[in-house]
């Protein structure tokens, strides 16, 4: 699945150097505000140990993660929406991604000057929904226009369409993002259809200093506290030793690691908030040439699981072997896990789990 997620945040606040270090994409310049509008996208892992753990009991030649697409968006300067910098160019960048990670600065350096001269996370938070707010009121206005023109003769998905966008316009106009409403799973289709940026889910990026890389500051705490106020997440993230980790060797890093105290890089709790936040979880797939994960959508049945590997295994879906990791780990081999009757054979109808472990059979 080709799912994106954007990296947005005011300028100088490390946003490029945590896509760098999340792509291990190199070298890139520092600030592109105003430089450029073409945005930078690269392919992150998912970490998954659950991957390792297979592999202890299933040789393979490869082991293949699930991944997700990352794209780094140009700085977002106050004024954006209007035209300042690069504008409404590179906020419809944003238009097209699944859900965005908001990078927020919470380090001061004297190298690299903050826009607004101080540190305050709450208020770049602001700043860049202010703008985004706009951004969104420059495609509500004129389809409200549109939808009450046609509701008045008496259109019924129209008259729909206008009162969804006359409460999305109201929000706006709070500066509040439209992903605020409650919405039923119809009013969510209309509002996706509009490509509005604040409907998206967003999860807060706190980049910290290397004092604080378990983000246990003040500044990350009101961070979490407004992210709790909007039913969100905040990840703590010091760019600067992600970017030193990346580019260590394996044995480097872990020892890096121990000396601050840290399990894993903050990244890889990073790419799997980023993953939970659309909505995917993953199944595995064995055998000698690869283990892999497939990224499937919450809820997805095993017909369309199937069809994630090849659109073919979907239209001739059979029947779908279904075991998990703990009777891999307790049975060892597949033939031992028939025996135990633990092998199951699910039909057309089977949610997949997370961390399934799968062989689909099929007819075309």
């Amino acid at each position: 699945m080709a799912l994106e997620v954007g990296i947005v945040g005011l300028p100088n606040v490390g946003k490029s150097t945590i896509f760098n270090a999340l792509t291990a994409a190199g070298a890139l310049a520092a600030n592109y505000l105003f430089k450029t509008i073409k945005p930078n996208v690269g392919v992150v892992a998912v970490p998954d140990d659950r991957l390792k753990i297979i592999n202890q009991f299933q040789e393979t030649e490869k082991i293949v993660p699930a991944s997700l697409r990352v794209v780094d968006i140009a700085g977002i300067a106050r004024g954006a929406s209007t035209g300042e910098g690069l504008g409404n160019k590179f906020l419809s960048h944003i238009r097209e991604v699944d859900a965005i990670l908001h990078v927020v600065r919470c380090f001061a350096s004297a190298d690299v000057i903050h826009v607004d001269g101080t540190v305050d996370p709450i208020r770049d938070i602001d700043t860049l929904d202010i703008e985004l707010a706009l951004a969104d009121l420059e495609t509500v206005d004129p389809s409200l226009d549109k939808a009450e023109r046609l509701a008045r003769s008496g259109d019924k998905e129209a008259l729909a369409r206008a009162e969804l966008l006359k409460r999305a316009k109201e929000v706006l106009n709070q500066a509040k993002p439209v992903r605020s409403l409650e919405l039923n799973p119809d009013e969510r289709k209309i509002i996706k259809s509009f490509g509005l940026i604040t409907a998206k889910k967003v999860l807060y990026v706190a980049n910290v200093d290397e004092s604080d890389v378990h983000g246990q500051g003040p500044l990350v705490s009101a961070m979490r506290q407004r992210a709790a106020g909007e039913g969100g997440a905040v990840v703590a993230v010091c760019g600067k030793l992600e970017a030193e980790l990346a580019e260590l060797a394996p044995s480097d890093r872990a020892e890096m690691l121990t000396a601050m105290d840290l399990k894993e890089p903050a990244l890889a709790m990073l790419a799997r908030e980023a993953y939970r936040l659309l909505g995917l979880h993953s199944f595995f797939t064995t055998g000698p040439d690869e283990i892999r994960a497939w990224t499937i959508p919450i809820g997805a049945t095993a017909p369309q699981a199937a069809g994630v590997i090849h659109t073919d295994f979907e239209r001739g879906f059979i029947r779908a072997e279904v075991y998990t990791l703990q009777d891999l780990q307790q049975y060892k081999t597949e033939p031992a896990i028939k025996a135990a009757g633990k092998m199951r054979a699910e039909g057309k109808s089977y949610v997949l789990h997370d961390g399934d472990i799968v062989h689909f059979l099929f007819n075309v």
